[in-house]
């Protein structure tokens, strides 16, 4: 029988099993199980029996148990190894030990009340029971150590041993022989657990003996041992201080254990989250612009990504994303570090202005969305790209990593997705905000934290292992966990959530949480904090209105308005005017205009970035333009309307000497000609050795033909140093215009959750109805009917079904029949027939709480409910 149903050892009164312990639940308890465990309802249990079935199933059970914080959790793992029930007051002696810790003794019901939530627990507090599953998990085998680091019992190291030798052990101990090997297994218990005796045993052993006792105390509890074991080890196993399990192998006994430790489970228990350490502290405000610069600069890296992607990006390999190759390139382009630019390579994917053209030589380019988003204010794509990271799976910072079949993983490729990123995102950020404001925490205290809040296996690991985990002043672990945090705090301050590693306010009101200015409490001082330093009581753990999780569509809408709202006034106002210079540049003293900085992208080319840009014009610019359309007399006002010097004369002289000779030579498609009116122009060109690769012959005084195509010719003539324009076949000069490629209309990528989303109000509100009618159908009592085979609902026959379900109309009585819909799913329901006509019934039906018609020929038995129940 399972440890959930023991009805023979269960008072009366108290609940015989998880199910009958969830029944005594009303509806809060229940819905509050439900959030935290929504894989319990996906798809919708029946009945609360088949809840508690479920919530005992190991893949539940492992994802409860993977989140827990680290007390609760060495809760669990101290019950896992108590007698089983187990009363409270023998758990918190596992937990505090024979010396009382008011810390332990005031932690540990809130801990128990967790275990309990989450239906991990059951029982009243002097029955306290681990589900089945939960025990297997955490309890101690050979193959599997306990976490608590202890052994089996006497009676379990025991159980292959043989009488005899059981025997002999009691007399080494000094105890009195029995009758057989249980009463000996009892009172060599007794000596164990027994404080005065087990020091006047231990008193007399050997110093090599304790050495061997205080190795094993604390875990593993195992050794080897040789046929001939030498004298100090003899002594513990004649004793039964050791026990052999097995040819060569002992095991510390658990009541062995458990009395040299003074009765603790655990050697250090946490029962408090760690302290957040201040590694700084600056005023709000200067938060607030540090983290608006980044933001900018957020939107200009985006930007500069895409327009140098406008006629179409790197290719899509093969196995799909970004070559390394591109990588690199992409890197040169942007000005960063490669996995810097694979994250906002990775952002612009994820916020849904990057995909592939699917065409048949298949690129990356910019989707139509990021017209859109250009046409944003500056703070509106600021919350897009922001939004997009908050929410996203797909983790850049593993790229460049292996994944489990030994290949690279590439940016935009596949196996970038990691269900936990968003929590931790959420969670970082969350214990960021409950700092004073202006103030950053250390990453290793931030890691700590999520350490003990998250104590068991990264997602990478066997979803179905729980390991034996450090605790949260252990050494750190490369976990998954531990490094999306990392990456959490890198990219909030390159993305401008966060200023100089405090939160800022726009960043707060994203998450939606008050800020300074909601909250009444701007400009309130915050005295510097030295490195190292330990925050206030007040200010260890996260406020109620921290978010744990992201925010609902409605409530996402609105913070984003808000967050837009406080950023606006911080973002820089763009320019109209440019710096020309005497040395051929223009310097833009901050952000300019778009159609500003449009004109100079094709009119000049950008040297250098910083607080300034520089533009340099070159022949090869100038041409750019004037290949564009635009005229030097064009040029010339352009440069004067926007320019707060002069136009210098060098410039000027640029532009004239550049349009002087632009579409003097016209190319065309013949295979390709060049035509001028002044044919020593093409003579010169003939006489040119450098000319040679593009085969050219006169066929007339004015024109020259050549073997290769026009576009080949023009940069080949450029090359030289002349300025041709193209002409179409009508003879007109082309006009060559930047041509943006863009993709079909894309969606941006969906995350992958880890699993079952909690449910909102409106499905809890569904299940737990329908839980409770199905529960009530198949617990409902019924009168006496035929007994049928193995329980189930008695088979009535077609004529019973019907005169039964007529009588019910007359008396409006409940009745519980069996149904089978169209996909061939019996299931059981209460229903109080209203009419019976054309070989249907309509009723209402208590299970789904509303007016239903069945077939009859699908109701399988019909049975009248006791008096008294509807």
């Amino acid at each position: 029988m399972s440890t959930e149903e023991q009805p023979d050892r269960t008072p009366e009164g108290a609940p015989r099993s998880l199910a009958e312990a969830l029944r005594t639940r009303d509806d809060r308890s229940l819905s509050a199980l439900l959030r935290t465990r929504p894989d319990l309802i996906t798809p919708v249990p029946t009945d609360l029996t088949q809840l508690a079935t479920r919530a005992g199933t190991r893949a539940s059970v492992v994802r409860a148990l993977e989140r827990l914080d680290h007390f609760a959790l060495q809760t669990a793992q101290a019950l896992a190894v108590a007698p089983d029930p187990a009363p409270y007051d023998a758990l918190l002696g596992l937990m505090a030990g024979d010396t009382p810790d008011e810390t332990v003794t005031a932690a540990l019901p809130r801990a128990l009340g967790t275990l309990r939530e989450q239906a991990l627990v059951w029982g009243p507090d002097d029955r306290l029971r681990l589900v089945r599953t939960a025990r297997e998990l955490l309890a101690p085998s050979p193959q599997h150590p306990s976490p608590t680091g202890l052994g089996p019992t006497v009676a379990e190291a025991t159980a292959g041993m043989s009488p005899g030798r059981v025997q002999e052990i009691l007399t080494t101990a000094g105890l009195p022989s029995t009758h057989d090997s249980v009463s000996a297994v009892a009172s060599l218990t007794a000596l164990f657990t027994d404080r005065t005796r087990m020091a006047a045993l231990l008193s007399a052993a050997p110093a090599e003996s304790l050495d061997v006792l205080t190795r094993l105390v604390w875990g593993p509890p195992y050794g080897q041992v040789t046929a001939h074991p030498a004298p100090h080890l003899r002594w513990l196993l004649d004793r039964g201080l050791l026990l052999p399990t097995a040819p060569g192998t002992v095991v510390l006994p658990r009541e062995v254990a458990l009395r040299l430790r003074e009765g603790r489970a655990h050697r250090e228990t946490e029962p408090l989250a760690p302290l957040l350490e201040a590694a700084a502290t600056h005023r709000p405000q200067a938060v607030d612009a540090a983290a608006a610069g980044q933001a900018y600069t957020a939107l200009t890296t985006v930007e500069e990504l895409l327009k140098d992607w406008d006629e179409g990006g790197p290719a899509v390999l093969r196995a799909d994303g970004l070559s390394v190759r591109d990588l690199k390139r992409t890197a040169t382009a942007l000005d960063v570090s490669e996995p810097i630019a694979a994250f906002w390579v990775e952002l612009a994917y994820a916020a849904g202005l990057l995909a592939s053209d699917g065409e048949a030589d298949e690129r990356y380019a910019a989707t139509p969305a990021y017209d859109e988003w250009l046409e944003l204010p500056t703070a509106e794509r600021w919350i897009r790209l922001a939004t997009a990271w908050l929410t996203a799976t797909r983790t850049a910072g593993l790229v460049g990593g292996r994944d489990a079949k030994d290949r690279t993983l590439s940016a935009l490729g596949p196996g970038l997705d990691r269900s936990a990123a968003p929590e931790v995102r959420y969670r970082v950020l969350a214990l960021l905000a409950g700092l004073p404001e202006g103030t950053s925490a250390t990453a290793d205290s931030v890691l700590a934290r999520l350490r003990w809040e998250r104590p068991l296996r990264s997602p990478q690991t066997d979803p179905h292992s729980i390991p034996s985990t450090p605790g949260p002043g252990g050494p750190p672990r490369d976990d998954l966990r531990s490094r999306l945090a990392q990456w959490t705090l890198s990219e909030a301050e390159m993305l401008g959530i966060t200023g100089r590693g405090a939160l800022s306010s726009h960043g707060r009101a994203l998450l939606g949480l008050p800020t300074a200015t909601t909250a009444g409490t701007a400009d309130t001082a915050v005295l510097p904090a030295e490195p190292g330093d330990k925050l206030p009581a007040h200010h260890q753990h996260t406020p109620p209105t921290a978010p744990l999780e992201p925010l609902g569509p409605a409530e996402q809408a609105a913070a984003a308005v808000h967050a837009a709202r406080l950023l606006t006034p911080l973002l820089p106002e763009p320019l109209d005017h440019v710096l020309l210079q005497a040395d051929l540049t223009a310097v833009a003293p901050g952000p300019l205009q778009r159609p500003l900085a449009d004109t100079l992208d094709v009119l000049a080319d950008v040297e250098s970035k910083g607080g300034a840009t520089v533009y340099r014009f070159t022949p090869a610019s100038v041409r750019r333009a004037l290949d564009a359309g635009r005229s030097a007399s064009d040029l010339h006002a352009f440069l004067t309307a926007h320019s707060r010097t002069p136009v210098p004369q060098p410039l000027a002289y640029l532009i004239d000497d550049v349009a002087r000779r632009h579409g003097h030579l016209r190319v065309g498609a013949a295979s390709a000609y060049v035509r001028c009116d002044d044919d020593t122009i093409l003579g010169e060109i003939l006489a040119d050795k450098r000319s040679a690769p593009l085969r050219l012959r006169r066929l007339a005084p004015t024109v020259l033909a050549a073997q290769t195509d026009p576009a080949t010719l023009l940069d080949g003539l450029r090359s030289l140093g002349y300025a041709p324009a193209a002409e179409s076949a009508e003879g007109d000069v082309l006009i060559t215009r930047a041509h943006a490629h863009r993709t079909p209309p894309r969606t941006a990528p969906e995350p992958v959750p880890e699993g079952p989303p909690p449910p909102d109000d409106t499905l809890l509100t569904a299940a737990l109805r329908a839980i409770r009618a199905g529960d009530h159908a198949s617990t409902a009592p019924r009168k006496a009917t035929a007994p049928a085979p193995g329980g189930s609902l008695p088979r009535t026959s077609s004529a019973e079904t019907l005169a039964t379900m007529q009588a019910a109309v007359l008396t409006g009585e409940a009745l519980w029949i069996g149904y089978v819909n169209a996909e061939g799913s019996a299931s059981q329901r209460v229903i109080a027939p209203v009419r019976v006509e054309g070989g249907f019934v309509t009723a209402y039906d208590h299970t789904a709480d509303e007016v239903r018609t069945y077939p009859l020929h699908r109701v399988t038995g019909v049975a009248e409910l006791a008096d008294g129940t509807p």
